[in-house]
């Protein structure tokens, strides 16, 4: 030990000071190895944390997405596909309804009145008027061509009256072989060019009269332009034989300018529909390049035939049911969600296509989100902790002797939340995405605004998540509610057999299978009295809820109607008064309605349009019992329905049906027929009603084998027995 003068060198004084020294380096040290330790696990911890989060939020917001996009492009594509094969198939029933008067006429000419006709009237425009024009070279003074454009003209009210079904109606019309043509539309004015001339116009040269006699049937055109108005529109058309000869041909066209600016309208942020025809061109898009622009029919290319495999593939499948989504790279090299849906009634489909690129920006915004809000996070802590450190660092200064015990303090104060903050994000899962705040965060510091960021991340993710859930809840609750609705239809047929126990007279047995959750078919049956069963089987136009909802109406006024004690006639007319009054939707039903007196077997029957029934007769067999058809109720007020008798012998069978058992295709787009139920009914002529209609089922389930139900397929067998012997009939 030296003292020099009053300073001690290596005494106790220099020992503490030392002490100290030293102490002060080593808590420096060590709190600088502390805080550094502790810095790079908190980076550590926070990168593999984020990521963890991240993969999570993208492995779920990928999935979800899909299932969404899939979900929401198929129902608003069968949808839409929906929507406009009902209005072609709308189209080719007024057609058909146009034949079958027409063929009326002309088979029977002398039963109808000759009724007058006039050539279009410039001041008649707006107004729905039938006009006559002839072309070029046909002479109106010969007697024999006005007697049959007399006859011709009886269509007048039926082509008026189907004009106005639908606001896309261009015309009605009946063209006859001498080249005369009857047209009903509210364009006069168009008849006539600038000169107030009648334009020049020959039926027989137009397409859809050609293929129309070319097919010998009825026939869609390709997309076309009207010859008057020079509006883009489809005809269908069919020809009218008499004794195997052409009598006319009639049809209806519709204007596609409304669909054209609906596809038009369609692009929209990298999506967009597109139509296609059946003979695999484009008709209508928005496209201008790729392989879904419209060229004309003669350079187009048939894209069930591209160099694109998928592509061709997609557009064959399209057109038989809707497809599922699929990825498409177009010749953009960009690749594309798409849906199919057809279009039955003409033989296209309507493609839905997205941009995957744009469908999958919002899992992109929401990646960058997360990665911008855990970058501020990362900056923020990093800035906090520059801070501390510095402020650390003079207060240790300050106060050497308060190192440690700071030191132990800060060290607790940091690891422990950040520990704890580790273990609850290691918990979380897809079942529990959010990360709360708690009391152990709340430190004051950059730990605390960490875990805000955390939980201000999670809280966003689980909104997102229960958006995406809640959609998810409202599709499967549309699903229960039409599955109820199914449930509710079964209810109102009747479906206890055998439904009379204690009658023997009969025996009968009935069934309906929808096509779709609930169906336009239903079937009825029911005791008027003691001695009278009144049988009632019917097909309501469209499909799905507005058909049940018009079935369900339909047969309850049928059934009222009957009870009152009333013929088949007056029950069908009654029913068509009702019906048609504030019919807004232009629905309408077809009806076959018979009254049976047990006691004598006397059947009394009427027909409104529904198919022809089928009879058992004293040869053991069935067949075909063609009856006078009415027209069908709801089409038009006022109609009168005709009535026919029939005497069933003790063992005869009754079977009716609805068109969807004759109507129903197999892949090939084959109808199963009349020929072939009949033959099924043959297979075994003495079975029970309840075996008649699982032999008929049986035999159009072969013939179908995986092929879809369109329409509701709907049976009805009665097999009468004879009256019961009584000690009153014996004597």
């Amino acid at each position: 030990m030296k003292r020099i003068k009053n300073l001690v060198i290596g005494g106790i004084e220099n020992k503490i000071f030392n002490l100290i020294i030293y102490t002060v380096i080593l808590l420096t040290a060590a709190f600088t190895a502390v805080s550094v330790y502790h810095g790079r696990m908190l980076s550590r911890l926070t990168a593999e944390s984020s990521k963890r989060q991240q993969d999570a939020v993208a492995e779920i917001t990928g999935t979800v997405m899909d299932s969404v996009i899939d979900n929401a492009m198929g129902r608003s594509t069968l949808l839409e596909a929906y929507i406009v094969d009902e209005m072609f198939h709308s189209l080719q029933t007024r057609v058909e309804m146009l034949g079958e008067y027409a063929e009326k006429l002309c088979s029977a000419p002398g039963d109808y009145p000759r009724m007058n006709f006039a050539a279009p009237d410039p001041g008649a425009d707006g107004e729905v008027v039938t006009q006559l024009i002839p072309a070029p070279g046909v002479s109106l003074k010969d007697p024999a061509l006005l007697d049959r454009i007399g006859l011709a003209a009886n269509m007048s009210d039926l082509m008026e009256s189907l004009f106005g079904v639908s606001e896309q109606t261009n015309s009605c019309f009946i063209a006859l072989p001498e080249g005369v043509f009857l047209v009903t539309d509210d364009r006069s004015g168009t008849k006539y060019d600038e000169k107030g001339k009648l334009l020049d116009y020959d039926p027989r040269t137009r397409p859809w009269y050609r293929q129309a006699v070319e097919k010998k049937g009825l026939i869609f055109t390709d997309v076309e332009t009207d010859a008057f108005t020079g509006d883009i529109g489809i005809v269908c058309a069919m020809p009218v034989y008499v004794d195997g000869k052409l009598a006319a041909v009639v049809g209806s066209d519709l204007f596609l300018t409304s669909m054209q600016k609906a596809v038009l309208e369609s692009d929209e942020n990298g999506s967009y529909v597109t139509v296609i025809n059946n003979s695999g061109h484009v008709v209508f898009s928005p496209r201008t390049e790729g392989e879904f622009r419209v060229l004309p029919a003669s350079s187009a290319e048939d894209l069930r035939a591209s160099e694109n495999p998928e592509l061709a593939k997609l557009v064959r499948d399209a057109m038989e049911a809707q497809t599922d989504m699929r990825t498409l790279t177009l010749s953009d090299g960009a690749d594309y969600y798409v849906i199919g849906a057809p279009m039955k009634t003409v033989g296209w489909t309507l493609l839905s296509i997205c941009s995957k690129e744009a469908a999958m920006q919002p899992a992109a915004l929401l990646k960058d989100s997360m990665d911008g809000i855990q970058a501020d996070a990362v900056r923020t802590y990093e800035e906090s902790t520059k801070h501390s450190q510095a402020t650390a660092q003079v207060l240790f200064t300050a106060a050497a002797l308060l190192t440690l015990a700071a030191a132990l303090v800060l060290g607790k104060r940091i690891v422990r939340p950040l520990n704890t903050i580790t273990n609850r994000i290691s918990r979380l899962s897809e079942g529990n995405l959010e990360f709360k705040m708690e009391d152990a965060y709340r430190t004051g510091d950059e730990i605390e605004e960490l875990a805000e960021s955390f939980a201000a991340l999670s809280h966003k993710t689980v909104e997102y998540v229960g958006t995406v859930r809640r959609v998810t809840a409202e599709k499967e609750r549309i699903g229960t509610e039409l599955a109820l609705a199914t449930d509710i239809q079964a209810a109102m047929l009747p479906h206890i057999f055998p439904p009379f126990p204690g009658r023997a007279e009969f025996d009968i047995f009935a069934s309906m299978d929808p096509a779709k959750e609930v169906g336009g078919d239903f079937f009825d049956y029911f005791l008027v009295d003691d001695d009278h069963l009144c049988m009632v089987i019917a097909d309501v136009s469209g499909k799905g809820v507005p058909a049940a909802l018009f079935m369900m109406a339909s047969k309850i006024i049928l059934q009222s109607n009957a009870m009152l004690g009333s013929s088949p006639s007056e029950v069908l007319a009654r029913t068509n008064e009702a019906l048609c009054a504030g019919n807004e939707a232009q629905m309408f039903v077809t009806v076959w309605l018979g009254i049976l007196e047990l006691s004598t077997g006397k059947l009394r029957a009427a027909n409104a349009g529904h198919e022809y029934p089928v009879l058992k007769g004293a040869d053991g067999s069935y067949t075909l019992y063609k009856d006078r058809h009415g027209f069908v109720i709801g089409g038009l007020e006022g109609m009168e329905f005709r009535e026919y008798e029939m005497e069933l012998a003790p063992g005869t069978s009754l079977f009716v049906y609805t068109d969807g058992v004759p109507e129903a295709t197999d892949a090939k787009e084959e109808l199963y027929g009349t020929d072939r139920m009949v033959k099924a009914l043959n297979k075994d002529p003495d079975a029970a009603p309840q075996e008649v209609l699982a032999n008929v089922r049986k035999d159009i389930d072969s013939f179908v084998q995986d092929a879809e139900q369109f329409d509701d397929l709907t049976m009805l067998c009665l097999r009468y027995n004879g009256p019961v012997k009584t000690p009153d009939n014996d004597r």
